[in-house]
């Protein structure tokens, strides 16, 4: 039986889990109830499983029948704070917390290929680490999981990894889509305290208004970013926060704003990271203030290899129907603390579709919006695709067998 055949057959089983984790979603690095739930369903399986200490992770190594390397599947666990309004019938039952980003489904997913893979384990040319993952949305929980051993856990080098990732509104349901070099791009944080003098709203020569300042610097920093990079290695600023005064007549002491900052290239992000910080500080200076600035680096850029992506394509074909793999032109704009792993490991993350049938994908609600949907149907393909790019991957490399005496 194919792996899509059997997936196809485990998929109700798949669903009733991925609804449990929605409706029970846990927020950063401690993810126990989730835990609880994956460690219920891998029980039976002939893994050696290792629990975080720092973090609710599962750490699950599948021992393959026969020599060979050593293969690593991700799949990240943790959900996000924002009140669900999909109207799904399996809804968020905790305020304030949503599987908006289709972790649940990932889980759900890594646990197929588990199953699947348990019942090949004989024909296995070597061993799978099955990464379960909390905190990835902005608690590097990829980072802990590293120092935590996870690249270990096989005893032998990893010769791959590989992580999908499912989206409700960039491609059409079922479809998978990936590309050679940067998949995804880093995230930093740009935090900025103008501080000033307050005073009253009439009299603004008297006080040291940082407002205004602080406004200049926003418009300052997206003109820059235009002037500045090759619009063929492009950079994106948004800022998403601001916050400044009580009152229309009280001009504040202080004016603060938060943007977040994306790039494709190391070298882009560099250059932002000393660039920003400079650029707001010399307009401060200019209104006689001062400004404090915190620039975090978050997440790296997401570097497919190139070998790798092209086995995935081409595992990902042999599964599925003509026209449902696409190669990207382009990057997604999104961030992934995957890239700390394929840092360390050649490997790919590769995008499923996950629209619901029938529905208008390219206008759907995307991920990270309280109304967005994901289709289970996706669960099957996912736990079919990582068992096929794990076995394939194997007995790529897998020793050669020796010669029988004639």
């Amino acid at each position: 039986m194919s792996a899509v055949e059997r997936a196809k057959e485990l998929q109700p089983e798949l669903e009733r889990l991925r609804r449990s984790l929605h409706r029970e979603p846990e927020l950063g690095l401690a993810l126990p109830r989730t835990q609880e739930k994956v460690l219920a369903a891998l029980d039976g399986l002939p893994l050696e499983i290792t629990l975080g200490t720092g973090l609710t992770s599962v750490t699950a190594v599948l021992r393959g029948g026969r020599p060979g390397g050593a293969v690593l599947l991700r799949g990240d666990m943790d959900a996000l704070p924002v009140t669900e309004e999909s109207g799904v019938p399996y809804a968020s039952e905790i305020p304030g917390r949503m599987h908006a980003c289709g972790h649940d489904l990932h889980t759900a997913g890594l646990v197929g290929a588990a199953r699947l893979l348990a019942e090949r384990r004989e024909r296995l040319h070597g061993d799978v680490v099955f990464m379960f993952q909390p905190g990835e949305e902005g608690h590097n929980g990829a980072g802990a999981m590293i120092e935590e051993g996870v690249l270990d856990a096989a005893g032998k080098p990893l010769d791959a990894a590989y992580a999908l990732h499912v989206a409700s509104n960039q491609v059409p349901g079922g479809v998978v889509i990936t590309r050679s070099g940067t998949i995804t791009s880093a995230s930093d944080l740009l935090t900025v305290t103008v501080r000033g003098e307050g005073g009253h709203g009439s009299t603004p020569a008297t006080a040291k208004d940082p407002v205004p300042a602080a406004c200049e610097m926003v418009t300052a920093v997206q003109n820059w970013v235009t002037r500045a990079f090759d619009i063929f290695d492009p950079v994106v600023v948004t800022v998403g926060t601001f916050h400044a005064g009580t009152k229309a007549s009280v001009i504040p002491d202080t004016a603060e704003f938060q943007a977040t900052v994306r790039s494709y290239s190391e070298s882009a992000r560099d250059r932002l990271a000393e660039g920003l910080p400079r650029l707001v500080r010399a307009i401060a200076a200019a209104h006689g203030l001062e400004a404090e600035v915190d620039y975090l680096r978050h997440y790296p850029v997401t570097v497919n290899d190139t070998d790798e992506t092209a086995f995935a394509v081409a595992t990902a074909r042999d599964l599925f129907a003509p026209g449902e793999v696409w190669e990207s032109p382009v990057p997604t704009n999104g961030s992934e603390d995957f890239a700390y792993v394929l840092r360390r490991v050649p490997g790919a993350m590769l995008l499923v579709g996950a629209a619901p049938e029938g529905s208008d994908w390219q206008h759907a609600p995307m991920n990270h919006s309280p109304r967005a949907v994901f289709d289970d149907r996706v669960l099957y393909r996912q736990a079919a695709l990582l068992t096929e790019l794990a076995e394939r991957r194997l007995a790529a490399t897998a020793p050669a067998e020796p010669a029988v005496a004639g």
